[in-house]
């Protein structure tokens, strides 16, 4: 009898979860389609893309890049006042979200910015872009606009990393801190969201949870993107990266978290100073190192404004 009730027990709890994880991920569908995107999916050389797409193709391209340990879900806040306007293209990036590659796959910066432009030449979206990156996403967007300049119309970088001399975090000073943040046991994703978000909005449980195992089943991939990482930052310096970074022509967009943890909003100012055309960064009080999910009207209308001056 006893036997029985802790088969039954356990069925009955993985009824739950897999309920969970559905429940999960119908209300990440309703979220892209309340923001105008849909779930697509493109097969290019040995990756199996999963990506957002809104927007008529007639409008202006917009691609929309996630940092570490990131999804494209984390744009979707953001899109919703884009999609209107824009043609909007969100990947997950490789070894990220539902993007599957090979288990050898080379996560370098230089490896992922060139397999994303195979995808957008794949895709045959429009080659005139203009893209966005948030942290990680944000050194794949000024490293593609570094080598593919005549394809990028403009940059909106949004607590972007890098390789800087203001960096004073201890994830800048010593990128292997970054293992200290990987989501990888139950609990991990609530310490996350105290480093990554000045105020975290709220996350019903049922979510938090199922989040939380998604990103648990993805820690070995970002583990992997740690060393990838750690071993860049031995390769370059603050010098080699203001050299590329002082390749880019495109208008350039900075938007800062004023109390982000991560990348502290000094660099801001310093990477103002490195591109040819940049505004004044936006410094936004209050608000850490997710300004695309703590305070996206904050973030997007001034993008919009930003957009509209670009010719």
């Amino acid at each position: 009898m006893k036997v029985y009730f802790s088969v039954l027990l356990l069925l009955l709890i993985s009824s739950v979860v897999h309920a969970a994880e559905i429940n999960f991920q119908n209300i990440l569908q309703q979220e892209r389609a309340w923001a105008g995107l849909e779930s697509k999916s493109l097969k290019v050389g040995d990756i199996e893309w999963r990506y957002s797409e809104g927007g008529s193709r007639t409008k202006p391209t917009l691609l929309l890049l996630h940092g570490l340990s990131g999804t494209r879900d984390n744009w979707n806040r953001v899109a919703r006042y884009l999609t209107p306007y824009y043609h909007v293209i969100i990947p997950d990036l490789p070894a990220h979200g539902e993007t599957k590659t090979p288990d050898n796959f080379d996560l370098s910066i230089p490896n992922l910015t060139e397999k994303l432009r195979r995808f957008a030449d794949a895709a045959q979206f429009d080659p005139n872009m203009h893209i966005a990156g948030h942290s990680m996403g944000g050194a794949i967007a000024m490293l593609y606009a570094a080598q593919y300049p005549i394809e990028v119309k403009s940059l909106l970088l949004v607590d972007a990393a890098g390789v800087y001399k203001s960096a004073n975090t201890p994830y800048l000073k010593s990128p292997e801190q970054l293992r200290n943040i990987v989501v990888e046991k139950p609990g991990d994703f609530d310490r996350l969201m105290k480093i990554a978000m000045q105020a975290p909005p709220f996350i019903p449980q049922e979510l938090k949870v199922a989040q939380e195992k998604l990103m648990i089943t993805q820690s070995k991939n970002t583990h992997k993107m740690v060393s990838t990482l750690v071993e860049m930052s031995k390769l370059y310096t603050p010098e080699s990266f203001a050299m590329a970074t002082r390749m880019i022509d495109a208008p350039v967009m900075i938007v800062w978290g004023k109390d982000d943890q991560v990348i502290n909003v000094e660099v801001a100012q310093e990477l103002h100073g490195l591109f040819k055309k940049s505004d004044v960064p936006l410094i936004l009080n209050g608000v850490g190192h997710m300004p695309i999910l703590e305070a996206e009207q904050l973030v997007v209308q001034p993008y919009l404004k930003f957009l509209n001056t670009i010719k």
